[in-house]
C-alpha cells in the first residue's frame, strides 16, 4: 500500500523524518485511524529490504497529544489528567497554557528526537485542537492561542508534512459518543460540555481546515473505508 516509504521522496530531502497529524472532533475515530496507520507503517518499515536506502524510515511512533493517558511521556499524561478533571474547573486561559507546556515537553523528549532519527510520528491532534475547543468553543481569542503557542514551539511544529481533520455530523458524532456508553459522571471536562459547545467545535475544525489548507474526510462510512480515503489523501 505505501510502495517505497522513504525521504526519497516529494518530501524535503532536509527534512528528517514524517510528522503526520491526524486531528478531529472527539468521536470522529481518530484513535482507530491513528492505530491502523501506525500498524501499516511499522509493517512497511519492517518487511523493507532496501537497508542501504538512506532515506529510508527507522521507526514509527504514536502521539496522542492532550490525553490523559499515553499521551507519551508520564509528565504529559498528569497534564492531561489536570486538564480534564472537570472538578478543578479550570480558566480557559490555565487550559491553552497547559496544552502548550504538554506539547512543548512532547517535542522536545518525543516527537523530535524521533525525527531526528529518520522516524514516522503519527500524532493524534495537535495545538489545533487548542484552536477548536478553546477558541471556537469556550471563545478564547485565538490570536492569543496562536502567538502563545508560536513563542514556544518550532516552525515545524507548525507545519506537519501530512496532515488532515477527521469530520462527523453532530447528530452521527453524538450517537457515536453515546454508544461509548460513559455515564456523567465519567465525562472528563470537555465531554460533559453541552450540545452547542460541542457544535460549536465542529464547526470550528471546518473554518480551521480552510484557513489552514488541511483536507477533511468524512468518516461516515466503516473504519476500512475511512482508512483507505486518509492514504489516499495524503498520498501513501
Amino acid at each position: 500500500m505505501f510502495g517505497s516509504l522513504s525521504n526519497e521522496s516529494s518530501l524535503d530531502k532536509q527534512k528528517r523524518g514524517l510528522y503526520i497529524v491526524i486531528e478531529g472532533q472527539d468521536g470522529t475515530g481518530k484513535t482507530t485511524q491513528v492505530q491502523k496507520l501506525y500498524d501499516a507503517i511499522t509493517a512497511e518499515i519492517n518487511s523493507s529490504e532496501d537497508t542501504a536506502n538512506p532515506g529510508k524510515f527507522t521507526e514509527a511512533m504514536i502521539i496522542n497529544e492532550g490525553s490523559h493517558e499515553n499521551s507519551g511521556l508520564v509528565s504529559t499524561d498528569a497534564i492531561g489528567k489536570i486538564i480534564k478533571n472537570r472538578n478543578f474547573g479550570l480558566d480557559n486561559t490555565a487550559n491553552v497554557l497547559l496544552f502548550t507546556a504538554a506539547r512543548c515537553e512532547l517535542w522536545t523528549k518525543k516527537i523530535l528526537p524521533c525525527l531526528s532519527r529518520n522516524g514516522v510520528v503519527i500524532s493524534s491532534r495537535n495545538w489545533w485542537s487548542t484552536l477548536a475547543f478553546q477558541s471556537y468553543g469556550a471563545g478564547l481569542d485565538p490570536f492569543y492561542i496562536e502567538k502563545i503557542t508560536r513563542e514556544l514551539l518550532p516552525t515545524r511544529y507548525f507545519k506537519p508534512d501530512l496532515a488532515v481533520i477527521l469530520t462527523l455530523d453532530d447528530k452521527e458524532r453524538a450517537k457515536r459518543q453515546k454508544m461509548r456508553g460513559l455515564e456523567n459522571a465519567d465525562q472528563d471536562t470537555f465531554e460533559q460540555q453541552p450540545d452547542s459547545f460541542q457544535s460549536r467545535v465542529n464547526a470550528g475544525y471546518r473554518k480551521i481546515a480552510t484557513s489552514f489548507e488541511i483536507p477533511m474526510i468524512d468518516t461516515n462510512n466503516s473504519p476500512d473505508a475511512v482508512f483507505e480515503k486518509i492514504c489516499d489523501t495524503l498520498g501513501l
